[in-house]
This record gives C-alpha cells, sequence and structure tokens, in this order.
C-alpha cells in the first residue's frame, strides 16, 4: 500500500462503512500473507476512544510505529467529519483479503448477523472541539502563547514596546506601555510580552534562524483614541497585569489565545531529512518525553506538521589502538593515537506541530535515552 503522506489524501480512502450490510472482515491475518505496516505485538482487536486520548497514544494501541498510522487507517466519508475520532467511537483491527491491517470506526450501533456486519450510521453533533488531538494540546498551547523561540520572520512582524509611561526606562507591574503593529486591536485584549534574547544559529549554515525568547510579563490593552489611517505613529496603549521580570522598548508582544492547530496525522516526512536540535523549551540539558524543541529544519526543506522525525544520540568518540588492544606501549602513545566516533543510537523521536521557512517547533513523543540540543534528527 502506498504510504500516504497528506493528511488530505486520508479522505480518499475506501472501506465504505455506513451502506447498510457490509462483509465482515477476518480479524486475523489471511494465512501466507505477511502485512507491511509494523503492528504493536498486543495490538487489540478493537479499542473505544476515551476523552483525554491523542491520536498518537490511540496509533500506539495498534502500531509499534505510530507514524504508520495513515497506512491503516480507513475512513467513512458519508459520515461528518471522518477524518476526526471521538470520545465513543470504537476503533476495530481487521485485515482485507491479502491480509493487510486496516483500522475502521464505528460511530452507531451495529448488528451482527452471521457473516455480515449491519451498521446504523449515526451523524454526530459534537463539536469539532471535542475531537481528540493528534499530541496533547495544553502542552502545545502553553508553549506557543509563550514563546521561548523566536522565528527571525515572525519576530521581525510582530507588534513591539516603543515606549513606557511616564518616561521610565524599564517596566514592571501595573506600568503602562505604549506599542506599535497591533492590528484589529479590541480594549482588553491581552498579549505576553516577550524579550528578544541571543540569537539562534544553523549550525550547519551558521545563518541566524531567529532569537530566543524570554517571557517577561503579560499585558492588556486600554481604550485609546481610534487610529486614524493616515497617523503612522499611532501607537497602542497597554498595561502590565503581570510582571516576572523588567520590560524595555523592542519587547515582543504575542496574542494570549493563540489558537493553535494540532488536527493533522502523524506520519513521517515524504523523502529523506536530516538537521540537528538546536534549542530545547526551558533550558534544560537533559531533554526527555513532552518537551519542545526547535530543529533547524523547516517548510523549505518539506516538513509539516504531523511529521514524526527520530532522534539519534551522538555516539562517544573512542581512541582506535588498533588489532593490538590496550597494552602498555599503546597507552604510551595514546596522546598521538586516532579517535573514532562510535555510531550513533536511536534516543526517541517527536513530532513536528509548527512549521516556519527555515526552523520547526516539534514535540519530544519518546524518550529511550539522553536526548540533548546538538542531536541529529531525521527520518524515523
Amino acid at each position: 500500500m502506498k504510504n500516504l503522506r497528506h493528511f488530505a489524501g486520508l479522505l480518499a480512502l475506501g472501506a465504505l462503512l455506513g451502506h447498510g450490510a457490509l462483509a465482515a472482515d477476518s480479524t486475523a491475518p489471511v494465512a501466507g500473507k505477511s502485512t507491511s505496516v509494523p503492528l504493536a505485538p498486543n495490538a487489540p482487536s478493537s479499542y473505544t476512544v476515551q476523552r483525554g486520548d491523542t491520536l498518537w497514544g490511540v496509533a500506539s494501541k495498534f502500531l509499534s510505529m505510530p507514524w504508520y498510522w495513515p497506512e491503516i487507517w480507513y475512513l467513512n466519508p458519508d459520515i461528518k467529519n471522518p477524518h476526526r475520532i471521538y470520545p465513543g467511537d470504537t476503533l476495530r483491527l481487521v485485515y482485507d483479503a491479502n491480509g493487510q491491517p486496516q483500522v475502521r470506526v464505528e460511530r452507531g450501533s451495529t448488528v451482527e448477523r452471521g457473516n455480515e456486519v449491519h451498521l446504523s450510521p449515526q451523524v454526530r453533533e459534537l463539536p469539532l472541539s471535542e475531537a481528540i488531538t493528534a499530541i496533547p494540546y495544553d502542552i502545545v498551547a502553553a508553549f506557543m502563547s509563550k514563546p521561548s523561540v523566536l522565528p527571525k520572520d515572525e519576530a521581525d512582524a510582530l507588534p513591539y514596546v516603543v515606549a513606557i509611561g511616564n518616561e521610565q526606562v524599564a517596566a514592571g507591574m501595573d506600568d503602562t506601555l505604549y506599542a506599535r503593529g497591533i492590528k484589529d486591536a479590541t480594549p482588553g485584549m491581552r498579549f505576553n510580552v516577550i524579550h528578544v534574547g541571543d540569537k539562534l544559529v544553523d549550525p550547519a549554515t551558521h545563518k541566524s534562524l531567529g532569537y530566543q525568547g524570554i517571557y517577561t510579563g503579560r499585558a492588556r490593552l486600554e481604550p485609546s483614541a481610534p487610529a486614524d489611517g493616515k497617523d503612522k505613529n499611532h501607537l497602542a496603549k497597554l498595561v502590565l497585569t503581570e510582571s516576572t521580570r523588567e520590560t524595555l522598548p523592542g519587547d515582543r508582544l504575542v496574542r494570549d489565545n493563540l489558537d493553535v492547530p494540532v488536527d493533522f496525522v502523524p506520519h513521517a516526512p515524504s523523502h529523506p531529512v536530516q538537521g540537528q536540535i538546536i534549542s530545547v523549551i526551558g533550558g534544560i540539558n537533559v531533554i526527555g518525553q513532552y518537551q519542545v524543541v526547535v530543529v533547524n529544519l523547516g517548510k523549505k526543506d518539506g516538513l509539516e506538521p504531523g511529521n514524526v522525525l527520530g532522534i539519534w544520540e551522538l555516539g562517544d568518540k573512542v581512541k582506535d589502538y588498533g588489532r593490538e588492544g590496550i597494552t602498555n606501549a599503546s597507552q604510551f602513545k595514546a596522546p598521538f593515537t586516532a579517535t573514532v566516533q562510535l555510531p550513533s543510537e536511536l534516543a526517541g523521536n517527536f513530532m513536528v506541530f509548527k512549521t516556519y521557512e527555515r526552523l520547526s517547533y516539534g514535540l519530544v513523543m519518546t524518550a529511550t535515552s539522553e536526548i540533548h540540543v546538538g542531536d541529529p534528527v531525521k527520518n524515523p
């Protein structure tokens, strides 16, 4: 089966449920046939989706490599929002005539009669927000509203603090800010204030990709005189309602209620890519599960939300003492002995959830060993 790389391609898949009688599929592989996808050792024959589930977690129940999910997920195009999975849906693992596994969704009452399964399709009226997300939404949303990394193109386009009230040099709690660049301003809008820190440099090209972002506080937009379209000097007025450190002219403003789409499907990139982790949110040394990382790959490299990449831990550098091994003589020559680097080992994987032109954010989904800034990433 051709590997489906794009989320939109899922909508064209067959296996139509909800058209009266449907021949029941075998729940075991066909004799003499082999599956082309890595099923989990204890993959269930069915699973009912629970609140709090993520698409990654559900896929992991059926597959040892969850990014193969598009290869086994079959949809019913007659069901409203067929690409969505909701709490209460039952997913069934079945096999086609060639012994290839498929996961199908049942969203109505079912009645089994002999070798046939009769479905009573029901149109879901649940709001879109009830569908399970690919990855934990709260983690991603918190990061996006208080970014610790600012891509260069985004930093240049964000509203910024021009001045502080009462001719102050720095602002703190309850101080007034004046900012430029806020569009569609409505009193009461809230912004997170981000200080632009050190540059992030691509280790491969040595070009600047963006900046470290430092959260300084939260500000509320205050009523002010309406802007004249011809007045290029119009400034918006804000008040700091929270302060964690001083706010300075030039600090950027990021909307506090960003809508972060996470309705994508985990899948491997459509072509080979290779890069490095250049930053980890929080400034820690060792990276673990559900932490946000930044890589020096982006839209220009063909990355898109939902792409899964493997993280590889760099091997140690060791002395090559040759066929003699470690002897008194070889140890005496150690300072002049050539070193070799041991092969990298797979340390985990992450899923891309936001892409820019030259960098991307990803959430670490699994970590089997220590992960660090500088570790290489590539196709899983």
